[in-house]
This record gives C-alpha cells, sequence and structure tokens, in this order.
C-alpha cells in the first residue's frame, strides 16, 4: 500500500482496507453486530426501531427524534453507506443522530436489504418506498408537510440521488434536498481517481469493482440511471443537493462529475471538496475536519428545510 498525505486525524484509519470478498462478507456483518452503538441519549435523540411497509416492501428502519423539540419538524430519510454489502456502522448511527439534534429535524434511518444476495433494483426500490411512506405518514408522525429531505454517504448517497431521481420521473413531490456524502455513482469505473486510487484506505477502485459486481451483476434494459446516475438521460428538475468528496478516494472524480453535471441542468449544488482525507473519513467524529463537513451538512439541511417544498409541487401520492 502507498502512503498517501492523509491528515493525521485519520492515521489510525490510513492502513485500514475491509476484506470484502463473497466469502468474507458473513464474517464481517457478524462482526458488526458486536460493535457498540452510540448512546441515543447521550446524543439528547430517541431512537424507535420498527418496520416499514409500502406496497409490496417491508423494510426495516428506525426513527430518530431530537429530544428538546416539538412537532412538527423536518425530516431526513437517511441511507448508511456501506458498498451496498454491509450494515449500518455505528458512527452512521452517531452521524445521524449529530443530524437529528443539530438541524433538529427527524431522522428515518433505513435498513435497505444487502447484496450479493439482494442486488439492484431491490435497494433503490427499498429506498423510494422508505421515502414515499414517509411522505404519505407526515401528519402521524409530526413532519412539516414540504420539508423531507433524501441523503445517505457513499452507497447510501447513490440511494439517495436515486430516489430524487425515481420521485421525479414518478410525480412524486420531491424531496425538498438531497444529501449526498462521497456518494456512489458511475459504474463504468472510468474516471482519474478511480484509475489512481487502487489502495486507498477504507475504500479503493479494487473494491468498488467488486462492489458493482455484487450490486449490479448485469445492467437493466430499463431505468439503469437507478443505479448508475451519470446514465440520466437527463438531471433536470431535481431537488438541490449537497455533494462532498474526499481527497483521497477512488469516488472523488465521479461525485465531482455528477455535483457538475446537475449544475449543467440547472439544479442547485453546493459542493465542498475536503482535504487531507479518504473515503470515509467522518467515523474520526472528534476531527475538526469531520466537524467542519457536518456543519456544512447541517447548514445545507437547515437551508432547504426552510425553503421547503409546497405541496403544490408534482404530487401523486
Amino acid at each position: 500500500m502507498r502512503r498517501y498525505p492523509i491528515h493525521d486525524d485519520f492515521k489510525r484509519y490510513a492502513r485500514l482496507v475491509p476484506p470484502v470478498t463473497r466469502q468474507t462478507l458473513p464474517l464481517l456483518r457478524a462482526a458488526q453486530h458486536l460493535l457498540p452503538l452510540p448512546s441515543p441519549k447521550k446524543a439528547g435523540v430517541s431512537l424507535h426501531r420498527g418496520m416499514i411497509r409500502q406496497g409490496v416492501y417491508s423494510i426495516e428502519a428506525q426513527l430518530i427524534e431530537p429530544m428538546k423539540h416539538s412537532d412538527p419538524l423536518p425530516a431526513l430519510v437517511y441511507f448508511h453507506g456501506g458498498g451496498f454489502v454491509l450494515e449500518a456502522a455505528p458512527y452512521h448511527y452517531a452521524l445521524a443522530m449529530t443530524y437529528a439534534a443539530h438541524t433538529p429535524c427527524k431522522v428515518l434511518f433505513v435498513h435497505y436489504h444487502l447484496a450479493p444476495q439482494h442486488p439492484f433494483p431491490l435497494p433503490a426500490e427499498e429506498c423510494f418506498a422508505a421515502y414515499l411512506w414517509t411522505l404519505r405518514h407526515v401528519k402521524t408522525l409530526g413532519i412539516r408537510e414540504g420539508t423531507i429531505a433524501v441523503g445517505g454517504d457513499s452507497a447510501g448517497g447513490n440511494l439517495a440521488a436515486a430516489t430524487a431521481l425515481m420521485a421525479r420521473d414518478r410525480s412524486i413531490l420531491p424531496p425538498c434536498a438531497q444529501l449526498l456524502v462521497y456518494p456512489v455513482i458511475d459504474h463504468r469505473m472510468q474516471s482519474a481517481s478511480m484509475r489512481r486510487f487502487t489502495d486507498t484506505p477504507m475504500w479503493n477502485s479494487l473494491l468498488s469493482r467488486k462492489m458493482w459486481q455484487f450490486y449490479l451483476p448485469s445492467l437493466p434494459a430499463e431505468h439503469p440511471e437507478y443505479a448508475s446516475l451519470l446514465l440520466a438521460p437527463s438531471l433536470h428538475d431535481l431537488p438541490p443537493a449537497y455533494v462532498e468528496s474526499a481527497q483521497f478516494d477512488c469516488l472523488h472524480d465521479e461525485g465531482i462529475a455528477y455535483a457538475q453535471a446537475l449544475r449543467a441542468a440547472g439544479v442547485a449544488v453546493t459542493l465542498h471538496e475536503t482535504k487531507g482525507t479518504m473515503h470515509g473519513y467522518d467515523i474520526v467524529q472528534n476531527s475538526s475536519i469531520t466537524q467542519d463537513s457536518i456543519q456544512k451538512r447541517i447548514a445545507f439541511l437547515k437551508e432547504h428545510f426552510a425553503n421547503g417544498r409546497t405541496c403544490a409541487s408534482p404530487a401523486v401520492l
């Protein structure tokens, strides 16, 4: 492994590369279940577990709510990262709790089914179903109408962007914003950062290739853009987007390319390019770099929760 000038805040992870193979996935998932989760009480939130039932889909989820704020509140439907193959890590929960407590907002934390057992399109359809379920239950959930955003990191960023596309294409009230943190975007893997970063810590292009083999064994004839976003014929009329990149990340360039394509289509984009970082750097949450990024994400959510979307927008529920 080459040495990259990654900031000292993240050096404890500077040589960590998850051994993602079909054989090791059961062990990795079992190990994840042994990791302690952050305390909701210490984070200033409550957490409620349950099942979302929307159409033919049954999806496990948790509703995270800030303790010191009364309804109605805006909501973030959040999809965790993990290369489409791993469950949520403790730091994903910690981030979701931070968004809930400090935006403030409700966070629906969605546990979509994982590849390779459940490849595309099931995870994408489940995430869209979770968003649609949230739209249909704003009153019972105590959500302010027109203030539902979608968001995610890595593979979850892909699923959030796909949900926004699907809402537009299916004439559903779109999210008021999309929060895309170092997102997976392009199955073609042809960018300069993808060619360069074959051995970066936390994630690299060799792992990305395996990920796509697990998640997208073959390109579908219909709507391949719901898996590989840059294949979209049009990116017009999508919600405002926050796109964040990490400097030493094979996904760096495709995230930038998606931000540029959104801007070219007239979508408002906030682009945050972090320095000295690798994929998943926000696992180190006491880093000033991470804290700065979290504050930028929260500021973006606050801005677009304040603006919201009216039900006069396309809405067929």
